[in-house]
């Protein structure tokens, strides 16, 4: 998917994304700083916005973007964020995370508000401050980073899987609302990513973290989905990739994962 051809914003000789600014949250790690990077190598001005400034700013500085601070769950700071913008072309909702483990039975309600605000209410939030200037562009893209989680439930993923399958009925019915305006949704789900943060955040230890990729051949890593992402983003604008799943080849579906036993795993 590495390949790309023109979007109608691209001139000839140009790449796919100049002269348009994409807006990429929860960009100080994992799967928004390895979409921002790609965005900024398609020719995109970049935006990025998180709470850990520190982060934001390096990353800025790497791809020559401009880093904001913004927490998707306080409305003040989206507020701000929106109102720094002068213009939107993309918008890469990719904020969120998973932040337990547990069975229904044994549900953290407060766990499971926290990945509902984060996730659903905090790209809700976002996704209309920005509409209208992603309307104004005359081009628009946005995108939900989703999970096969939102497709699939499994055991001890409901907090989780709840919100995902939220963001996936979010975008369908986003879609349906702007069907006949000059703004694309769409939405990538995917499956098992090996990133340096979202399963030590879910587990609460690095030890049941690793665990999660034991014995799995080349998960995805964080570059894999960005490579999606820009490939969906720099299509001709006539062209809306509702739903890309993408997983890796060592998982055929959400239960069903190949693991090489512990000695080949140890001798690669």
């Amino acid at each position: 998917m590495s390949g790309t051809s023109p979007s109608v914003a691209a001139g000839a000789g140009q790449l796919p994304g100049t002269g348009r600014t994409a807006v990429v949250t929860g960009a100080s790690s994992g799967i928004g700083a390895a979409t921002a990077r790609r965005l900024a190598a398609e020719g995109f001005d970049v935006v990025v916005g998180a709470r850990r400034l520190n982060r934001l700013e390096a990353l800025a500085a790497s791809i020559g973007g401009r880093a904001l601070p913004l927490d998707v769950t306080e409305p003040a700071s989206v507020a701000a964020f929106t109102a720094a913008l002068d213009r939107v072309d993309v918008l890469v909702n990719n904020a969120g995370g998973a932040f337990d483990a547990a069975p229904v039975a044994e549900a953290d309600l407060d766990s499971w508000a926290r990945t509902y605000e984060v996730n659903v209410l905090g790209t809700v939030r976002l996704t209309k401050a920005l509409l209208p200037k992603l309307r104004a562009s005359g081009a628009g893209d946005v995108l939900f980073v989703g999970s096969t989680a939102g497709l699939v439930s499994y055991e001890g993923g409901a907090s989780y899987t709840a919100a995902k399958h939220g963001v996936h009925t979010l975008a369908e019915t986003l879609r349906l609302e702007l069907c006949g305006e000059p703004v694309r949704v769409i939405e990538t789900a995917p499956g098992m990513v090996r990133t340096e943060e979202f399963s030590l955040n879910r587990t609460g230890s690095q030890e049941r973290a690793d665990a999660v990729y034991r014995g799995v051949r080349e998960p995805l890593v964080a570059e894999d989905v960005a490579d999606c992402i820009a490939w969906a983003l720099t299509r001709p604008h006539h062209v809306n990739v509702d739903l890309l799943v993408v997983r890796p080849r060592a998982q055929a579906a959400q239960h069903k994962v190949h693991r090489d036993p512990p000695d080949r795993t140890a001798a690669r």
